[in-house]
C-alpha cells in the first residue's frame, strides 16, 4: 500500500480532534463537525481515511482468545468462554461505539460531500470517497446487525436530545439498508487501484456476500460473491505460507486489507501480540496457542476425517494431514525460528540449527512451566523477521481475501441445495493450492465432488476452518452455524502435567503425542471423551455456554442514557 494511505492515517488524531463530538461514549448517535470541514476533496478524503484504521477493524475477541474453539490461552478463559459476559464488557462496549463511529463519520462525508463539489472540487474524485463511506457505513452497520441484533439506524446527523430518544431499528429494515450501501458502493468505486489498495467494488461485493452469509441470506451471499468471482481480478497466491507473511504487502488473492508499518508506527503488531504467539526458544512465550480441536480438524491426505482415515497415527499427528495444518502449526521436530520445536518432556535440549549445536529447550514444560500447556504453537504469518524491530510485526490485516469469497460462495450454493459444478470448483480451487497444484489435477489432492446437502456441508465447514484458522473467523462461523452451543460448552485439553508424569505415563509408554484418536463429528469437530478417559491427558479447563449470547448485550451505558433502547434477552 502507498505511503500516502499510510501518511493520511497518522492525520486521525488531528481529524477525529477536529470532530471531537464524534465521541460516542455519551451517545452512538450524536454527531457534529467544523462548519467548513468537508470543502475539499483532500478533507474528504481526510474523513474517508480516518475509516481505514485498525481502530475500526478491531477482530471479535480479545488478547488472550479469538473466542473460538481454536484457541487456548494457558487454563484461563475468558467472560465470553465463562458464558458470564455482560453489559458491561469492554469488549461488547467497544465494538458498539467503533462501529458507530464508522456509521457517523460515514453519514457526516455522505452528507457534505456536496461543499467540495460546490467549491470546484472534482466531482468524479469526491464520489469516489462517497462510494467509500458508503462502503464502510454499510460494513459498520452489517456487523453490528449479526452482534447486537435490531439496532438505532439513521443517515442523518441528530441533536443530542434526539439521539437520546432513539429506539431500535427492526433488523430486516436495517439490512435492506446494509445492501443498498454496499450496492451503490460497488457502483462508485473502481475495480482496482493503481498500486493503491483501498476499497474496491470487489471489497464492496466481497462484504456484501459475507454480511448476508452472516445473516442466514443465502441467496444475496451466492449472488454478490459470485458478482466477485466474475470480475475476473482475483485469484488465490501460489503459496498459502507465503501468503500471511509480514514481507507480502500486496496479492491478487487480497480484496480488503488494511496496511500496518513499523517505520511510521501505524497499527503494528505489539510485542505482547507477537511474543504471545512465538515459540519459547526464539524469545516468545507461546501462551496463546492452537487448540488441539484445531489440530484434530484438519483431514488427512485421502481427504478424510482423522477417525475415518487409515493414514491417520495419533503419535504423529502431523504426518499424512492437509498441508494447510503444517502451515499454521509448526510440526513436532520441525526446525522454525532458528530452533528445532519440541514440546516433549523427554527433549529437554533441541537443536540450534543457527548454531549447529544442542541447547537447552525453553519449549518443553519439564523445563520452562509456563512452555504451551498443549505442545502446540501458532506458525501461519510468523518468520524469523517477526524477531526484529523489539518483537513487533507489520504483517497486514486480512479482511477480506479471494478464498473466503469462493467458499462463501460454495457455503451459500450448498445451504441453497443447488449443488452443482460450481460449488466443486470453488472448492477444489481452495483446496488444490493447498496441495500445490492446479484444480484439474484431481488426482494429485484430495477433491471435491457432488454429494448430498448433509455431507457437502460437514466437508464445507472443515475446509472452512482448515483454510481460515489463525484469521478471526472461526468465532463467526460458530455463532452462525449455531454450533457455539456445541463445542463451547466443552473442554480444553493439554498434556499431562507436572511434566514429569507425562514423562513417565505418557512418553515412556508409547503414548505420545496423544494416546487414541479422538472421534469427529457431523460438523468436524473433534470430541476427546474417550481419550480424557485414558487418564494421559490434563484438561485444562471447561468452557461454559449461554443461547443468550448468541445476541450481544447492549452495552450498559446505552441503555442508562437512553431507555428507548431495550436490551436483548437475557441480560
Amino acid at each position: 500500500m502507498k505511503r500516502n494511505i499510510l501518511y493520511a492515517i497518522c492525520l486521525i488524531g488531528t481529524f477525529i480532534g477536529m470532530t471531537s463530538c464524534h465521541d460516542l461514549n455519551l451517545n452512538p448517535l450524536s454527531n457534529g463537525s467544523t462548519e467548513n470541514w468537508y470543502s475539499t476533496a483532500k478533507e474528504i478524503e481526510m474523513a474517508v481515511n480516518a475509516m481505514y484504521s485498525s481502530t475500526y477493524w478491531r477482530p471479535e475477541g480479545d488478547n488472550q482468545t479469538d473466542w473460538s474453539d481454536d484457541a487456548v490461552y494457558r487454563e484461563s478463559l475468558t467472560e465470553f468462554e465463562n458464558a458470564t459476559i455482560t453489559s458491561e464488557n469492554w469488549i461488547v462496549s467497544l465494538y458498539w461505539r467503533t462501529n458507530f463511529q464508522m456509521v457517523s463519520y460515514s453519514n457526516s462525508v455522505i452528507n457534505k460531500y456536496r461543499r467540495a463539489i460546490n467549491n470546484g472540487a472534482n466531482e468524479a474524485e469526491v464520489m469516489a470517497f462517497v462510494g467509500e463511506a458508503k462502503f464502510f457505513r454499510g460494513v459498520a452497520y452489517g456487523r453490528l446487525l449479526t452482534r447486537f441484533g435490531d439496532v438505532p439506524y439513521l443517515t442523518s446527523e441528530i441533536n443530542i436530545d434526539e439521539g437520546l430518544n432513539m429506539a431500535r431499528t427492526p433488523k430486516d429494515e436495517v439490512l435492506r439498508h446494509v445492501y443498498a450501501d454496499l450496492d451503490s458502493a460497488a457502483l462508485l468505486l473502481p475495480v482496482s487501484y493503481s498500486g493503491n489498495q483501498r476499497a474496491t467494488k470487489g471489497a464492496a461485493l466481497a462484504m456484501k456476500a459475507r454480511i448476508a452469509l452472516y445473516l442466514g441470506d443465502y441467496a444475496t451471499a451466492a449472488q454478490a460473491s459470485k458478482a466477485v468471482m466474475d470480475l475476473g481480478v482475483y485469484d488465490l497466491e501460489p503459496s498459502y505460507r507465503k501468503l500471511f507473511l509480514q514481507s507480502t504487502k500486496s496479492s491478487k488473492e487480497f480484496i480488503f486489507i488494511l496496511p500496518r508499518s513499523i517505520s511510521m508506527n501505524i497499527d503494528v503488531l505489539n510485542s505482547t501480540t507477537v511474543k504471545n504467539k512465538m515459540v519459547r526458544n526464539a524469545g516468545g512465550w507461546s501462551a496463546v496457542d492452537p487448540s488441539w480441536d484445531l489440530l484434530a480438524a484438519y483431514t488427512c491426505t485421502d481427504g478424510l476425517p482423522i477417525d475415518e482415515s487409515p493414514l491417520f497415527d495419533s503419535h504423529n499427528p502431523f504426518k499424512n494431514r492437509d498441508p494447510r495444518c503444517s502451515e499454521t502449526l509448526v510440526p513436532f521436530g520441525e526446525s522454525f525460528l532458528g530452533y528445532v520445536y519440541s514440546p516433549s518432556p523427554a527433549d529437554t535440549e533441541v537443536l540450534n540449527t543457527k548454531t549447529g549445536k544442542m541447547g537447552y529447550n525453553n519449549d518443553t514444560r519439564i523445563n520452562k512451566q509456563y512452555a504451551s500447556f498443549n505442545g502446540l504453537v501458532w506458525k501461519k504469518g510468523i518468520d524469523e523477521s517477526w524477531m526484529d524491530n523489539g518483537y513487533t510485526a507489520e504483517n497486514p490485516l486480512i479482511v477480506m481475501r479471494y478464498a473466503d469469497v469462493l467458499l462463501m460462495y460454495a457455503e451459500a450454493k450448498i445451504e441453497l441445495n443447488q449443488i452443482d459444478q460450481t460449488v466443486v470448483d470453488a472448492m477444489n480451487t481452495v483446496r488444490a493450492r493447498a496441495y500445490g497444484v492446479d484444480k484439474a489435477a484431481i488426482t494429485s489432492y484430495p477433491a471435491f465432488s457432488i454429494l448430498p446437502q448433509k455431507d457437502m456441508r460437514k466437508q464445507l465447514r472443515m475446509e472452512r476452518r482448515m483454510e481460515l484458522a489463525g484469521e478471526n473467523l472461526r468465532f463467526a462461523d460458530l455463532m452462525r452455524w449455531h454450533l457455539s452451543e456445541v463445542v463451547m460448552k466443552k473442554k480444553q485439553y493439554g498434556m499431562l502435567y507436572p511434566a514429569t508424569d507425562c514423562l513417565t505415563k505418557v512418553v515412556n509408554t508409547g503414548n505420545w503425542f496423544w494416546p487414541v484418536t479422538p472421534d469427529i463429528d457431523d460438523n468436524g469437530c473433534p470430541d476427546f471423551t474417550k481419550m480424557e478417559a485414558t487418564g494421559l491427558i490434563q484438561v485444562l479447563s471447561q468452557r461454559q455456554w449461554d443461547d443468550r449470547q448468541y445476541l450481544w448485550p447492549i452495552p450498559a451505558k446505552e441503555k442508562q442514557i437512553n431507555d428507548k433502547i431495550t436490551q436483548n434477552p437475557g441480560y
